[in-house]
């Protein structure tokens, strides 16, 4: 008799992966396009854009080499029609002009922490499991979360979880921290989360989810720098757009999104003066918003949680910069 089998590992299911779909539709279709995958991933997204168009060219980037390996097996039957690069996403430029393409018809960024890093529980990132503070989505280089927690003044810990994870008390439990790394140096998600928790009034753990939740992200912000290669990154990828391109972008969490927000809203602003009776050829819109912030549908968070918090914000390029 033989015995028990294991359960067949998850499937990776993309977020709002239709809508991606139909908004870069018309950009892509029917022509040999070039799309960017600036956060590829497991390459559920890519997999599906390069089984919807023929003649799509994919430029896949990704920080995390593990998330490469896993997307290139994936991306096989595609082989030929695939540039893999590990890179940030802010990175884009220098890939793009390496590649040799000037401008592309698609972007699309799924941004904050993937499915597969937060399912590696010895990555650090989830505090519902036991693991090293590590938290790093390239592990070939920078600081870990415990570096960060152990080396950082109280004040500059404080900032970081006031301003990333908007974390009403944020001094508490920064002090709380130093007072922990005194007697020995953090280093395990689960004694991070306690030690969060116990700073937090009893009155506040009762609502808003696991109280450690905006200590984690903040921290994975900060050992990542994701709000200023967003920052860079999004400006990048709307220049390096072509006419009738288009940009579709996931966003997790509300300081992300409002990056995103105000950068497409000054291009697709027109800056002719006031006082002149038609628009200036050169000082049009650069952008066509196609979306103002949709969610998800209850639909699929039910099947997919992680779609839960999602805001996706798309635009397509109707002008070149002058």
């Amino acid at each position: 008799m033989s015995g028990p089998t294991s359960p067949p590992p998850a499937v990776h299911v993309p977020v709002m992966l239709d809508r991606v779909l139909a908004l870069l539709a018309p950009a892509l279709a029917d022509r040999p396009a070039v799309v960017v995958d600036a956060t590829l991933g497991l390459g559920g997204h890519a997999e599906a854009l390069l089984a919807a168009h023929p003649q799509l060219t994919l430029v896949g980037l990704d920080r995390d080499l593990d998330a490469l390996s896993r997307s290139a097996q994936r991306l096989s039957p595609f082989i030929g029609r695939t540039h893999l690069v590990h890179a940030v996403y802010d990175q884009m430029p220098s890939v793009l002009a390496e590649l040799g393409f000037e401008h592309v018809d698609g972007v699309l960024f799924d941004l904050g922490v993937s499915s597969m890093q937060l399912d590696q529980a010895q990555r650090g990132f989830a505090y519902a499991q036991d693991a090293p503070l590590d938290m790093r989505m390239d592990q070939s280089q920078g600081l870990t979360a415990a570096e960060v927690l152990n080396t950082y003044p109280v004040s500059d810990l404080a900032r970081i979880l006031r301003e990333y994870g908007e974390e009403r008390f944020a001094l508490r439990v920064a002090q709380a921290i130093g007072r922990e790394r005194r007697v020995a140096p953090l280093d395990s998600t689960a004694r991070l989360a306690e030690l969060v928790r116990d700073a937090i009034p009893a009155a506040t753990r009762r609502t808003g989810g696991h109280p450690a939740k905006r200590t984690f992200q903040a921290l994975r912000i900060e050992v990542n720098s994701e709000l200023e290669a967003v920052e860079g990154a999004i400006p990048a990828a709307t220049a390096a757009l072509r006419v009738g391109g288009r940009i579709v972008v996931l966003s997790y969490q509300s300081l992300e999104d409002r990056i995103v927000k105000q950068h497409f809203a000054a291009l697709a602003r027109d800056t002719t003066p006031v006082d002149l009776p038609v628009t200036l050829a050169q000082s049009g819109p650069q952008l066509r918003l196609l979306t103002r912030g949709e969610t998800a549908t209850e639909a699929e968070i039910e099947e997919n949680s992680r779609a839960a918090s999602v805001r996706l914000r798309a635009a397509e390029r109707v002008r070149l910069s002058a």
